[in-house]
């Protein structure tokens, strides 16, 4: 299976000579499954040009930081937030320099300082400039910011010279990268996720329904497995394809979903209840399509569906029990009146009434809030990806259920 099936790197590159092998790292990557999209410095385009990279990646390549293009809609943030990972390889000693100080004076140190997501850097300069105490601070300098340091390798380098410097060998680079996806953070853990819209069936060609994607919970889907846990997926209709070592049971109906929910709860450590499921039902479905008469109006009688996550929040053992809020209005007093009524341990709450984070987007801003023993705390999270929100969601749970 590829390592990096759905992975969105962006790739910057910097000028040094190792700048050449920046070409076949797009290809590793792409071979391992992952998106590529590709940052070039200035001096990075005085060793290889961006016509080549861009034929490699199948993307255009990105070159300058107010690009008359893509600066209306603020270019530099979109990258950082479509970005999965941010990978600088080749990076320079300059560059390593100017991003320990934190100067956003080019494109790519100005998508590193915005990324709410993991920025990696892969060092390539001669042995001396990397042996050099200024070069080492400025590398324990990234640690400290917590951007993860792919040490360079000992051997021949294209000065003829001999020592510690050559840029990381490119499919050690690969592997790294596909290494930060696989935490184990939940290992032998089994979550529960719901996700999608319900249908509510009116007659046999009608029914009531919402506009849920299911890309939230399909995203947690994914990060839940990449943390090392067993995953069961329970989705009501979306266009989306099923996760990878995921069981997925589909389901078209509330019912239907608590019905998949309590059969498959009784070992779960964990319940992420993401489906935006129906409140109400009608009380009867029609054996036959409902016929327009002379009536100008039409009155259906509904009933309320069951609540599965405060079904599932109050059973005598429950696994740990996280909640979506998606609000319109005072979003965050909804989402803590749903907190303590459910008895959940954590919601996520959300303002759908913004269409750029609402039900079809494919980013998110949201706020945590948790329920412990002592206080309930909010943590709010800025708009990101959905798959990098639900890698920190299944980090706070991770730790929630550490604490417990």
């Amino acid at each position: 299976m590829n390592r990096l099936t759905n992975k969105r790197i962006l790739l910057g590159v910097t000028g040094g000579i190792a700048a050449y092998k920046s070409a076949d790292l797009v290809r590793r990557l792409q071979d391992d499954g992952a998106d590529v999209r590709v940052v070039m410095t200035p001096s990075a385009q005085e060793f290889i040009t961006p016509l080549t990279m861009q034929a490699l990646s199948n993307h255009p390549v990105h070159l300058d930081l107010l690009d008359t293009e893509t600066e209306s809609v603020m270019g530099h943030i979109e990258l950082a937030r479509w970005a999965d990972v941010v990978l600088v390889a080749p990076a320079t000693a300059d560059f390593i320099a100017r991003l320990a100080a934190g100067h956003g004076d080019d494109l790519l140190t100005t998508i590193c300082l915005a990324a709410e997501c993991g920025v990696v850097v892969a060092p390539a300069m001669n042995q001396a400039m990397w042996a050099k105490p200024s070069t080492q601070q400025n590398a324990q300098a990234l640690k400290q910011m917590s951007i993860s340091l792919l040490e360079p390798d000992v051997g021949l380098q294209a000065c003829g010279e001999t020592g510690a410097g050559r840029l990381m060998d490119v499919p050690d680079i690969v592997t790294a990268i596909a290494a930060r996806f696989d935490t184990a953070s939940l290992a032998g853990r089994h979550v529960v996720i719901t996700a999608g819209p319900t249908r509510e069936a009116i007659d046999p060609v009608r029914y009531i329904s919402n506009h849920s994607s299911g890309k939230q919970g399909y995203a947690l889907a994914i990060a839940a497995i990449e943390a090392g846990a067993r995953v069961t997926l329970i989705s009501g209709p979306t266009n989306l394809e099923a996760p990878e070592r995921a069981t997925v049971i589909a389901i078209q109906s509330a019912d239907e979903m608590l019905d998949a929910v309590m059969s498959s709860i009784t070992d779960a450590d964990v319940f992420i209840g993401v489906a935006a499921v129906a409140d109400y039902k009608p009380v009867s479905i029609e054996n036959q399509k409902i016929k327009k008469t002379g009536e100008h109006s039409l009155t259906l009688e509904l009933v309320q569906n069951q609540d599965i996550l405060k079904t599932v929040a109050n059973l005598e053992n429950r696994p740990y029990t996280v909640g979506f809020a998606a609000e319109t209005e005072n979003v965050i007093e909804h989402a803590r009146g749903k907190l303590t009524a459910k008895n959940l341990d954590m919601i996520i709450a959300n303002n759908v009434a913004d269409t750029s984070i609402g039900f079809n987007s494919d980013q998110n801003e949201t706020t945590v809030i948790t329920a412990t023993a002592k206080e309930i705390t909010e943590v709010p999270q800025p708009k990101m990806s959905k798959e990098n929100l639900s890698r920190k969601l299944i980090e706070l749970i991770k730790e929630q259920l550490e604490d417990a």
